[in-house]
């Protein structure tokens, strides 16, 4: 195999790993979910807002954070589309997610960016994920309270 073909076939592996992550958050099957996940992956939120953690370290935290995303929304993520990089372990993912907040029945639509490293084994190390947070906080506000930026989620650990 030419290091070419090499590197194809690590990014699709890398690619499938992040496709995969996906469908199992969306289907809330947290416990496989989290295999796609190295020991010590780092699960990162630059723009969380307050009641959410900004960085998400091992596994059992993973899992602890994300438990309750099953009960909050319930989403299908579509229009997945990876952006090429010159490091076959490396994905760039853009992709909406397209659903309810579970606790409201509002609509929960979002548009999110998700740089991904994986490992030999394409495993998640680090995945660096950017969605807007006011997106969140209007679906998981009841109907009968007025919008507030700075309210905080409760999907998170």
């Amino acid at each position: 195999m030419t290091v070419k073909e090499g590197d194809a076939a690590r990014r699709a592996t890398a690619q499938h790993t992040v496709a995969e992550h996906l469908r199992l958050t969306a289907a809330g099957r947290t416990d496989e979910w989290v295999k796609l996940f190295a020991t010590d992956a780092v699960l990162e939120f630059p723009y969380a807002p307050a009641g959410v953690p900004q960085r998400v370290m091992g596994r059992d935290a993973l899992v602890a954070h994300m438990s309750k995303f099953p009960e909050t929304f319930d989403v299908e993520f579509v229009d997945l589309v990876f952006h090429e990089t010159v490091d076959p372990s490396l994905v760039i993912a853009e992709f909406r997610s397209t659903g309810t907040a579970l606790s409201t029945g509002k609509p929960y639509e979002q548009t999110c960016v998700s740089v991904v490293r994986t490992d030999d084994d394409a495993r998640i190390t680090h995945y660096l994920d950017y969605w807007n947070p006011l997106v969140a906080i209007e679906a998981l506000t009841p109907h009968d309270v007025p919008s507030d930026p700075d309210r905080s989620v409760t999907f998170g650990g």
